[in-house]
C-alpha cells in the first residue's frame, strides 16, 4: 500500500516542480522534424493526412525526413498499444535506425497486429541501452502512453480547427466589418468554435487583429474528434478543457483551445522523467503524406535527453462523420455560379483531410435524366461543401437518331414493309425543378453516407402572391397600403434561385431593391418573404416585381398592388349614342373602367393639355353605336384599380354633334414649282376649301374649331360674316380657312377640327343627382356652367411651308455639280436628283444660305423630302438659263457666289404628273440677252 502511495504522490511532486518550468515554454510554436507515413489497407495507399484510424492488418510506411547533415542518430520506435491494463508485448516494438542508407533510402514498413489499439512514435538519440529503456518504460505503464496518445490526437485535432480558423479569417479585408462578421460565423458553425464576441464591439480597424489573436476563440464540445481517439479520461473532454482554460497555463496569449490536452501531457511525460531521459510531447500537423511535428519545449541531446512522443491515429472502426444540414428547410439552388451546402457537425471535415472524394449524389426520379455526381469540397470559409462544376452540371440529352423515310424503306426492302414498326420508346421525363441530392465520399479507406438535402435545379416558376387572408379583407393583397413598410409572401414551384427582386412602382422611373428571405410554413412551400420600402415616395397602384432567378436571361414579371384613397367622382357627363363618357373628381387616375349595362368605356390615355380633374372614357373602336338617349336615368359602375367598385346614377344629356367631311380642295397659287403629290399636304400660304356634313341641322350658332395637334394654335370658323362658313343647306357647310392668316408664318404640322354646338336653354341637366358614399357629386349647374357639346375630333390636312426655288444654274462642263438658287432653303430636309432618292443631299438644320450645290440633274426637275412633312416625294421644276447664254460660257466657279441678280428666263413649266417620272425631253425657248 505504500509502495503505491509512493508511485500516485511522486508524479504530482515533479508536476507541481516543473509547473512554473512549463508555464513559460507550453506554447507549441517550436518546429521539429518531419516524419513521412503512408498507409496501405486491402490495396490501397493513402497519405497520413488522409487516414483518420488504423485497423489491424494495415502496413504503415514511416520514413524521416532529416537532413542529410544530420550529426546525431535518432532511433524511431513504432509501438502498438493494447489498453491501460494489458503491456504490449515485445514484437510491438519496432526499432528503426534512422541513419541507416536503405531505411534513409525506402523507408521501412511496420504492419498494425491484431488486438492492437493504439500506435505511438518515439524519437530518441542513440544511445546505449535506449531501446530496451523505452521498451520497459512502455511496458512498466502502458496507461499512461495511452492517455498520451489520446491526448496528443485530440490536441491536434483542436489545434487544427484553430488554424484553419485563423487562416481563413485573413482571407477577408480587414476594413470590411459586414464580410468579416459574415464569415466569421460561417466560420466558427462549421468548425464548431465560438470567437470571442467582445471583437465585434471594438472599432473597424481593431475588429480583424482581434479574431486573428490566438487565445481569443472558444472551442465547442467536439463529440466527433473524441470518438476518434477514444478518450478514455472522466467525463467528456471539454469538462478538461474547459477547467483548464481557467488556469495560470491558460494565461498570457497561450492556446486556450488546447491547454487542456497539454496540461494533461505535461503531467504525464514529466512523471516518466529518468536520469537519462525526458519525454517531451510533439503535436503532429498532417499534411499530405507528412507529420509536421510542433514541440513546447527545445529537445536536449543531454542527460537527461529528450525523447519526442508522437501519436499515430487510433486503431479502431472508422467513426464517419455525423454531417448534417444547418438549417433542415433550407433549398440549395444548383444554378448559383458558386454554390455552398450548407452543413455542419463535424468540424474534422473542414480542418483536416480525413474526408476526401466527396461528391453529391443527385437523386433524379424515375424515369427523369439521370445527372452525374457533383464532385464537393468542404471549405469552412463558404460555410459548408463547395460544389466543384461548371456552370451548366447537367449533361445534356444525345440527340434523337434520324429514322430513315418508311417509303424508302419500302421500295429497297419489300420485305420489311409488311412488318409492323417497332413502338417507339417513351419519351422521358422532363427534368424535375427539385430533387434532393445525398452526400457520399470517403473517410480514410471507408465510405461514408452524408445527409440528404434539398435541392433546386431549374429556374422557379408559376410565381403567386400567397398571402392569407386577413380579418375583414378577403382579397390577400389589401394590406399593402403606400407609405408603409410591408411584408409581402410570394410562392412559385421553386424559391431557391431567386438572385435579386426588384419592383416598380406605378408612374416611376426607377427600381426599388427588394430584401427577402425564405418563409417556412407548415402549409406551403417554395415561399419568399419580401420587404417592401412603400415607405418612400410610391405612387399607389400596380406594382411591378422583376423576380432575377440564376440560370434564367429575363426576370419574372409578378404585379401586386398598393392601395391608396379612392377615387372621388363629382360629375360624369354623357350624351345621347355617345361613345365616350367623362368623368370629373380626384384619384382618377385609379379609374380602371366604367360599366354601363353591357357596355365598358375605359380610359383614354391623357396628355398635358387634359385636366387632372377630368378623365374622358371610351368604348373600343369597333364597337357599335351605344343605344342611349336623352334624359335616360343609368346607374354606372365604376371599377378601381384597386379592385373596388363604385356606383354612380348618371343622366344621359343632349346628342354631340356629328360630323364627316365630304371634300376639300387647295385653291393653287400662280407659278408655284414644287408640286405637292399628297392630297392632305396644305401649303401655309394656300387656301384650303372644304365641305362638312352634319346629321342634325347646324345652328346659326355653332362653331367649326380647328387646332394644331397639340392645341398650341387655335381659330374658329363660325357663320357670321367673314367667319369662314357658308351654309348650302341646314345640314351642308362650306368652309374656307386661309392658314396663313390664321395661324401665322411659323405654323406647321397635323390640323384637326371639331364642330361646338351652344346648349339650348330647354337642354337637360346632365349632371347626376343621387350622390353615394364614396361617388358624391355637386348640385345641379345651370346651362351656363355647363360646357357645351363637342363632335369628335377630324383629321383635317397637315400644314406644310414651302422654299422658294429660283433658280438651277449648270455650267457647261457636265463634270461639275449644279447651283440651286432660292430663300428659305432651311425648309428642304434633302434634295435628290432622281424620284427614288438613291443619293440623297441632305440640307443643314438652320441652313441660311441662298445657294446649294447638287450634281447636274438629267432634266429640269429636282425631288425633295419637306422638313414639315418629310415622308412623300416631292417633284420641283426649277426654270434654268439656256445653254447658249453669256453666263454659261463665263464658267463662274462654284466657290464664287453670284453678287450680280440675272434677269429671269423665260421657261415654259412642264407639269410633273403624280407618279414623279419627269417628262422625256423639254424644249426651253431662249432667254433675253443680258444687258450690258
Amino acid at each position: 500500500m505504500a509502495k503505491r502511495v509512493r508511485f500516485s504522490v511522486l508524479p504530482l511532486l515533479l508536476f507541481g516542480l516543473l509547473l512554473p518550468l512549463h508555464a513559460a515554454d507550453a506554447r507549441f510554436d517550436l518546429t521539429g522534424p518531419s516524419i513521412d507515413v503512408r498507409v496501405t489497407r486491402n490495396g490501397v495507399t493513402l497519405p497520413i493526412a488522409s487516414v483518420p484510424n488504423l485497423q489491424a492488418g494495415d502496413r504503415i510506411w514511416l520514413h524521416t525526413d532529416l537532413p542529410a547533415s544530420q550529426s546525431v542518430h535518432y532511433l524511431l520506435i513504432c509501438v502498438f498499444l493494447r489498453g491501460t491494463t494489458n503491456p504490449p508485448p515485445d514484437s510491438w516494438f519496432i526499432r528503426i535506425e534512422t541513419w541507416d542508407k536503405k531505411v534513409r533510402e525506402e523507408g521501412t514498413f511496420v504492419t498494425v497486429p491484431d488486438e492492437a489499439q493504439q500506435a505511438v512514435l518515439f524519437m530518441a538519440p542513440e544511445t546505449g541501452g535506449d531501446f530496451s529503456t523505452l521498451r520497459s518504460a512502455v511496458q512498466g505503464r502502458p496507461g499512461t502512453f495511452v492517455r498520451a496518445s489520446q491526448d496528443l490526437a485530440e490536441a491536434g485535432f483542436e489545434q487544427a480547427r484553430i488554424e484553419k480558423y485563423l487562416t481563413a479569417i485573413r482571407r477577408v479585408p480587414p476594413g470590411d466589418p459586414t464580410t468579416l462578421q459574415k464569415h466569421s460565423d460561417l466560420l466558427a458553425r462549421t468548425l464548431a468554435l465560438k470567437p470571442n464576441p467582445d471583437c465585434f464591439k471594438q472599432p473597424v480597424d481593431i475588429q480583424f487583429t482581434c479574431l486573428t489573436q490566438t487565445g481569443t476563440q472558444l472551442l465547442l464540445d467536439d463529440g466527433h474528434g473524441q470518438s476518434i481517439v477514444a478518450a478514455l479520461s472522466n467525463g467528456p473532454g471539454s469538462d478538461f478543457i474547459t477547467a483548464a482554460s481557467y488556469t495560470n497555463l491558460a494565461a498570457g496569449g497561450l492556446y486556450s483551445a488546447y491547454v487542456g490536452a497539454i496540461v494533461d501531457l505535461v503531467r504525464l511525460t514529466t512523471s516518466l522523467h529518468t536520469a537519462q531521459y525526458q519525454y517531451i510531447p510533439a503535436i503532429a500537423f498532417p499534411q499530405a503524406e507528412a507529420l509536421n511535428l510542433r514541440l513546447n519545449a527545445p529537445p536536449s541531446f543531454h542527460n537527461p535527453k529528450s525523447v519526442l512522443v508522437i501519436g499515430l491515429p487510433s486503431i479502431q472502426k472508422a467513426v464517419p462523420p455525423p454531417l448534417r444540414p444547418a438549417d433542415a428547410n433550407s433549398v440549395t439552388c444548383l444554378l448559383k455560379p458558386s454554390v455552398a451546402l450548407p452543413i455542419e457537425g463535424a468540424p474534422l471535415v473542414f480542418s483536416t483531410s480525413f474526408a476526401h472524394d466527396m461528391v453529391l449524389h443527385l437523386n433524379t426520379p424515375p424515369g427523369a435524366p439521370t445527372e452525374p455526381d457533383i464532385p464537393l469540397i468542404a471549405d469552412a470559409y463558404q460555410g459548408g461543401l463547395v460544389l466543384q462544376q461548371v456552370p451548366e452540371h447537367h449533361v445534356e440529352l444525345p440527340e434523337p437518331m434520324r429514322l430513315p423515310d418508311p417509303d424508302s424503306i419500302a421500295f429497297a426492302h419489300p420485305e420489311l414493309a409488311a412488318k409492323k414498326p417497332a413502338t417507339p420508346p417513351p419519351a422521358p421525363e422532363p427534368k424535375p425543378i427539385l430533387l434532393t441530392g445525398t452526400i457520399r465520399g470517403q473517410w480514410g479507406f471507408d465510405p461514408f453516407t452524408g445527409p440528404t438535402l434539398q435541392l433546386q435545379q431549374l429556374p422557379g416558376g408559376e410565381w403567386h402572391i400567397v398571402n392569407l387572408p386577413t380579418a375583414g379583407s378577403p382579397d390577400p393583397t389589401t394590406n399593402l397600403i403606400a407609405g408603409r413598410l410591408e411584408a409581402l409572401t410570394i410562392a412559385s414551384t421553386g424559391s431557391a434561385c431567386v438572385h435579386t427582386i426588384t419592383a416598380r412602382p406605378t408612374g416611376s422611373s426607377s427600381d426599388l431593391t427588394i430584401s427577402f428571405a425564405p418563409d417556412v410554413q407548415p402549409d406551403h412551400a417554395n415561399l419568399l418573404k419580401l420587404t417592401l420600402p412603400l415607405e418612400h415616395a410610391v405612387t399607389p397602384g400596380d406594382l411591378h416585381l422583376a423576380i432575377q432567378q440564376y440560370g434564367q436571361p429575363k426576370a419574372d414579371d409578378l404585379s401586386a398592388r398598393t392601395f391608396a384613397e379612392p377615387a372621388h367622382i363629382t360629375g360624369a357627363e354623357i350624351h345621347a349614342a355617345d361613345r365616350t363618357i367623362i368623368l370629373e373628381g380626384t384619384n382618377l387616375a385609379e379609374v380602371e373602367k366604367l360599366s354601363l349595362g353591357d357596355l365598358v368605356f375605359t380610359p383614354v390615355p391623357s396628355t398635358d393639355a387634359d385636366s387632372p380633374n377630368q378623365i374622358h372614357l371610351t368604348l373600343p373602336a369597333n364597337s357599335p353605336v351605344p343605344p342611349t338617349h336623352l334624359n335616360d336615368h343609368l346607374t354606372a359602375s365604376i371599377s378601381l384599380r384597386d379592385g373596388r367598385t363604385l356606383s354612380l346614377p348618371v343622366v344621359v344629356s343632349l346628342a354631340r354633334p356629328v360630323l364627316t367631311i365630304l371634300s376639300k380642295s387647295i385653291q393653287p397659287a400662280p407659278g408655284q414649282i414644287i408640286s405637292l403629290p399628297d392630297a392632305n399636304d396644305l401649303p401655309l400660304t394656300q387656301r384650303l376649301t372644304f365641305t362638312l356634313k352634319s346629321a342634325t341641322p347646324f345652328p346659326r350658332d355653332g362653331q367649326v374649331e380647328i387646332e394644331t395637334l397639340d392645341g398650341t394654335l387655335r381659330t374658329v370658323l363660325t357663320l357670321a360674316p367673314s367667319g369662314g362658313l357658308l351654309l348650302q343647306d341646314p345640314h351642308t357647310i362650306v368652309a374656307t380657312l386661309d392658314p396663313l392668316r390664321s395661324f401665322g408664318p411659323s405654323a406647321f404640322g397635323p390640323l384637326h377640327l371639331r364642330a361646338v354646338y351652344p346648349i339650348q336653354p330647354n337642354a337637360h341637366d346632365h349632371h347626376t343627382h343621387e350622390p353615394q358614399p364614396e361617388a358624391t357629386t355637386p348640385a345641379a349647374a345651370s346651362t351656363s356652367d355647363q360646357e357645351p357639346p363637342s363632335s369628335d375630333w377630324l383629321p383635317l390636312a397637315t400644314l406644310v411651308r414651302l422654299p422658294d426655288l429660283t433658280l438651277l444654274q449648270c455650267p457647261s462642263d457636265p463634270t461639275q455639280d449644279c447651283t440651286l438658287t432660292g430663300s428659305s432653303l432651311f425648309l428642304i430636309q434633302s434634295i435628290s436628283i432622281d424620284p427614288t432618292f438613291a443619293s440623297p443631299i441632305p440640307v443643314p438644320d438652320g441652313f441660311t444660305g441662298a445657294t446649294l450645290s447638287l450634281p447636274r440633274p438629267s432634266a429640269a426637275t429636282i425631288f425633295l423630302h419637306l422638313r414639315d412633312d418629310p415622308s412623300p416625294i416631292d417633284p420641283a421644276i426649277i426654270p434654268t438659263p439656256p445653254a447658249s447664254s453669256a453666263l454659261a460660257r463665263a464658267h463662274i466657279p462654284r466657290s464664287k457666289p453670284i453678287t450680280k441678280p440675272l434677269p429671269p428666263a423665260t421657261v415654259t413649266p412642264i407639269p410633273i404628273p403624280a407618279t414623279t417620272t419627269p417628262p422625256p425631253s423639254t424644249t426651253i425657248p431662249p432667254a433675253p440677252s443680258k444687258p450690258e
